[in-house]
């Protein structure tokens, strides 16, 4: 009896527990996978029942460039953003904390702007009579105007410019973590700067550059507004495809083939992160 008292109340806080995950199973269900499943069957059955429409993009030439592209284009801003985020974080940490206040929240801000307020902004700097050009010319570094726009270009210094917030945060909670006296131990053993920096510090940060460079490599994947504006039609990214076949064409098979691939590999992108980070886990 006492077995059956005892295991009484643990049966009752798990029915409680699962009666309070049931909203956010619904929400999941409702918003997630009830759309995800809808999206899937019409990926299979519009026009005609069958695996066309993944056939076609994995065998059309024009579809492959586009997904290409679209993988070019996301590495390219993810590298860039990478190299430009780690030594601002790495400024932020360093420097007194009043300034690094203040350029904190100059970052946060920029997240708080429109985007496409943000994205039609660019496209006034990188036109050929805008400022950016006009300033290369009035100090003799270039003769004519470049061509910013309508171009990979474009797109790259946009995307660059507003992922650039999602790879500072994280690099920058690692980094503040990092004990001083470590690069100042190894300082101490005859590593010289660039020594502490591959070897002590990077290794340290590697966590926040994975966790940040996976949210902007997926997030550049399903991109739309900055790559349609600033982007020429060579260009086209995946997102500008599926809006072209839902919105143009009318084509919702293709486009929710072409939306469900997507979004497989962006679930495989964070599943090998996850066993990246278990495997690294084991290894301490």
């Amino acid at each position: 009896m006492s077995i059956i008292r005892l295991a009484l109340p643990n049966r009752g806080r798990g029915g409680s527990g699962l009666a309070l995950a049931m909203p956010a199973v619904l929400l999941l269900l409702a918003f997630f996978v009830i759309p995800v499943a809808m999206l899937l069957l019409r990926s299979i059955t519009e026009p005609e029942p069958g695996l066309q429409n993944y056939a076609a993009l994995v065998g059309s030439p024009t579809y492959a460039k586009v997904f290409l592209n679209t993988f070019f284009v996301a590495g390219i801003v993810t590298l860039i953003t990478v190299l430009i985020a780690f030594p601002v974080a790495w400024a932020l940490t360093i420097m007194p904390r009043p300034w690094a206040a203040v350029i904190f929240a100059i970052i946060i801000l920029s997240m708080w702007t429109n985007l496409l307020a943000r994205t039609y902004a660019w496209m006034v700097l990188l036109q050929q009579t805008g400022l950016i050009n006009r300033i290369l010319i009035s100090i003799g570094i270039i003769d004519q105007p470049l061509q910013l726009t309508n171009n990979l270009i474009g797109v790259t210094i946009g995307m660059v410019y507003i992922m650039l917030p999602f790879m500072i945060l994280p690099l920058l909670g690692v980094i503040r973590k990092i004990d001083p006296s470590i690069l100042q131990a190894a300082a101490l053993c005859g590593a010289t700067r660039w020594q502490a920096l591959t070897r002590v510090l990077l290794p340290l940060a590697t966590p926040g550059i994975a966790s940040g460079g996976l949210m902007v490599f997926v997030m550049s994947l399903g991109y739309f507004v900055t790559p349609s504006l600033l982007g020429g039609t060579a260009n086209m990214m995946l997102a500008e495809l599926i809006a072209q076949q839902v919105q143009s064409l009318v084509n919702w098979g293709m486009g929710g083939a072409a939306a469900f691939i997507l979004l497989v590999v962006t679930l495989g992108l964070y599943a090998v992160q996850l066993r990246f980070f278990e495997a690294r886990e084991g290894t301490r």
